[in-house]
């Protein structure tokens, strides 16, 4: 019997951050606030589902 695997419904995205520019690999569904690393800015809150990204999406990595 062959079994069949669930994809994934989130992705890594590869996001700048606004202020500083400073880059970052983030989840698109995250669960936490995420802050950039440099300047300490917002990048990411949750929502329940797909988080909501305050800096600039760059690019989805697969």
């Amino acid at each position: 019997m062959k079994e069949t695997l669930q994809m994934p419904k989130g992705k890594f995205l590869r996001v700048s951050c606004r202020k500083c520019r400073n880059e970052q690999v983030v989840f698109s569904k995250a669960s936490t606030v995420v802050k950039c690393l440099k300047c300490d800015a917002e990048l990411v809150s949750p929502t329940g589902g797909e988080a909501e990204v305050k800096g600039k999406i760059l690019q989805a990595l697969s």
